[in-house]
């Protein structure tokens, strides 16, 4: 039988782990903290094929979309997943002109794009602002929704737990075991030793820290985001939406996660999350400016999070060159993509059968042993 080591037991740790159980390999996840506690825990995590051009990204966060909505017919209920959709409007010209072209793109790709009137968006979120959208360009985008990444993550390690695979928490790898160019399992910090055919580096943002323990080179532009999630608010708020202010959805029990890029600008990987954060504060401000009904909130927790995105910004998926058994599953759409590449990069280790889908997305591309 086949043994497989996954690193890593965020969204796309636990996928891989589960459809390699599934598929009667011999899995063993390794977490150097908690289920879900890395990248996927201060994500904003829209499913979305939005605004991810050259075509084949596109067709792959398309592939993912799809195989998310279809995990309901195998799991039944989905408390992780909501649709919905995002609206999304846009006011100065510049925009305008960008979001018509995405519209008439995303259309001639098969993917669900529609313009609204100020009538139907304010039947979708009536608690947002009339006068914030009034005279905008609004656009809705059907199929699109978010995650709960770590309600996610606990499913499928779960499911993978059930199907056979042992999970270590607390694991941290300090080295990937090589011999004769091939992969033999790894270390953990606390000396004990997996051995493994097959090793699938799936940590992250510290994918690059773990492809150097292969003697890999491993090129990420990783980038920082600020997450604000508000105290709880009457209010009725249904999906992703994204304003010129703040971009947010709801984030359960009256709850609203908040978002934007430039704020992102204004933290640093060393910044200390706060409550008194100064970005963190103006999110909120925006929020209210958009929602009337929260005013009076203010940030119940605040995150930072490290983007885990390859040199060139798209997912590097695949065979390592140079040391046999060694996989590389590393991506900025991890949120989108996970369920997708569980079962593709299972398949791929499996039967040994290429997925064209992937082509455009190989390792070898960016990695030098």
């Amino acid at each position: 039988m086949t043994k497989a080591i996954v690193i890593g037991a965020g969204v796309v740790g636990t996928s891989v782990g589960y459809r390699l159980a599934e598929a009667g390999v011999s899995v063993t996840v390794l977490e150097a903290h908690r289920v879900g506690g890395g990248t996927s825990s201060t994500s904003f995590a829209w499913t979305n094929s939005n605004h991810k051009p050259p075509r084949p990204y596109h067709d792959l966060n398309v592939a993912g979309m799809r195989v998310h909505a279809a995990l309901g017919e195998e799991f039944g209920r989905m408390p992780w997943w909501h649709g919905g959709g995002s609206v999304e409007w846009v006011t100065d010209d510049a925009a305008r002109e960008e979001q018509r072209a995405r519209i008439l793109r995303l259309r001639e790709w098969g993917y669900a794009a529609d313009e609204l009137t100020l009538r139907r968006f304010r039947a979708l979120e009536p608690d947002v602002d009339p006068e914030a959208v009034r005279g905008a360009s609004i656009a809705f985008f059907p199929e699109e929704g978010w995650l709960d990444p770590v309600v996610y993550a606990h499913v499928m390690i779960d499911a993978a737990v059930r199907a056979g695979a042992r999970v270590r928490v607390g694991a941290r790898v300090s080295e990937i075991r090589v011999k004769s160019r091939r992969v033999t399992g790894v270390r953990t910090e606390d000396g004990e030793v997996y051995d493994g055919d097959v090793v699938v580096n799936c940590a992250g943002r510290w994918a690059d820290d773990v492809a150097r323990m292969a003697g890999v080179t491993l090129p990420l532009a990783p980038t920082v985001g600020l997450l604000v999630c508000t105290r709880p608010a009457a209010t009725c708020v249904q999906r992703i939406v994204r304003s010129p202010l703040c971009h947010f959805h709801p984030d359960g029990a009256g709850r609203l996660m908040l978002h934007m890029d430039d704020t992102d600008e204004q933290v640093s990987a060393t910044t200390v999350p706060s409550l008194s954060l100064a970005p963190a504060l103006e999110l909120v401000r925006r929020a209210v400016q958009v929602l009337p009904a929260i005013w009076g909130t203010e940030p119940e927790a605040v995150r930072i999070g490290i983007r885990p995105i390859p040199a060139d910004g798209y997912s590097a998926v695949g065979p390592v060159p140079g040391v046999g058994g060694y996989y590389l599953v590393v991506t900025h759409s991890g949120v989108t993509l996970a369920p997708f590449l569980g079962r593709t990069v299972a398949d791929e280790i499996v039967t040994g059968r290429d997925d064209p889908r992937l082509e455009s997305f190989r390792p070898g591309r960016l990695v030098r042993a």
